[in-house]
């Protein structure tokens, strides 16, 4: 199977996320199409768009970018609960088939601020419930018609999406990606996710959470085709091991002094809690995986780095890829430069490898 390169392109309300630079025109949609049209240039499959009360909202942003741009696929982050399952089948649906089958869906089940907009199910196993009830809703609206489903958090009577997803080979819908580590985000990625994404994890780490994963899905009789798995990490690349690590050891020591800032929610979720701990295993595991950025506000992508010349990253990147990973969303900043440098060092040796 070949391998998927995502970026990641900030929609945040407040400029300077994760040390980006600081513009007043951060979030304008010629600052962002910018990085959508370099990510097309630069040889990537696209980007995910993050989601959270108080940034802008996820799905507006993703359609206006695929509006001006051509191959650029947006990984578009929603919440069950923001969203309803029928509202949001037909939504996308109707953005895939005007971007003739661009679309790809990140499901987000993490704490937000749910009572800003109505949501008051915000216990976890609530969360993980309605989440599983959420996919199976909207993969049956692409792909049947008079679905008719009446769950604990949702139902839906007789309804048919139009127009339908692009059906494009073996595609017969947007790619449903999901993250998690808790045991109740396992069960739902085991049996209703396309793609399972990991943090930056050590490769032990991840290859136990593949065999979990694994069993689960023949434990649970998983009805689709077999899960996928994806790894969303800071590449922080230069020409240089030498020159990577000075800049990575720069980067930590001005988040230690609050120069950048610190990820709020990075104390909640079971798999940011696994990412902080790698931090009393060393400040660099595996080849060069750096748990430092943890210690100091790091938090989800930005927690760990994977940290080294081009050569060094794709090296470990490939390590990764040997386990079984095949959708990879990386991500540096400053966010544009970064695509093209990314773009033009690191990807031609991942693409040789995947072919």
């Amino acid at each position: 199977m070949s391998a998927e390169f995502l970026w990641y392109i900030p929609n945040q309300a407040e400029p300077g996320h994760r040390g980006d630079a600081v513009t007043a025109d951060h979030n304008s949609l010629d600052t962002l199409t910018a990085q959508a049209k370099a990510l097309e240039e630069h040889g990537w499959g696209g980007a995910l768009i993050g989601t959270g009360w108080g940034r802008p909202d996820t799905f507006t942003v993703a359609t206006a970018l695929a509006a001006r741009t051509t191959t650029f696929q947006p990984l578009i982050a929603v919440r069950p609960g923001y969203w309803r399952p029928a509202n949001f089948a037909s939504a996308a649906a109707t953005l895939d088939h005007l971007t003739q089958g661009r679309v790809l869906v990140n499901i987000v089940s993490g704490k937000d601020n749910l009572a800003a907009y109505g949501d008051s199910e915000g216990d976890q196993a609530q969360r993980y419930a309605r989440t599983k009830e959420f996919l199976r809703i909207v993969r049956r609206l692409w792909t049947e018609e008079n679905v008719t489903f009446h769950g604990e958090h949702f139902s839906v009577t007789d309804a048919t999406v139009a127009p339908r997803p692009v059906v494009r080979g073996e595609r017969r819908h947007p790619r449903l990606y999901f993250g998690g580590a808790s045991a109740a985000a396992e069960e739902v990625a085991a049996t209703e996710a396309d793609v399972q994404l990991f943090w930056g994890e050590p490769l032990d780490g991840v290859a136990e959470r593949i065999d979990r994963l694994e069993r689960l899905s023949e434990k649970l009789g998983r009805g689709h085709a077999p899960l996928e798995y994806g790894l969303r990490v800071t590449t922080l690349v230069r020409d240089t091991t030498e020159q990577a690590w000075a800049d990575a050891e720069a980067k930590v020591e001005a988040m230690a002094k609050g120069a950048i800032s610190r990820d709020p929610n990075r104390f909640v979720a079971t798999g940011q809690q696994r990412l902080l701990e790698l931090a009393t295993r060393g400040d660099v595991l595996d080849d060069n995986l750096y748990t430092a950025p943890g210690r100091y506000g790091g938090g989800g992508a930005g927690t760990t780095w994977l940290v080294g010349s081009a050569e060094d990253v794709a090296k470990s990147l490939r390590r990764y890829q040997s386990l079984g990973i095949t959708h990879f969303v990386l991500s540096d900043t400053p966010y544009l430069p970064e695509i093209k440098r990314q773009g033009d060092q690191l990807l031609p040796l991942l693409r040789e490898d995947s072919r």
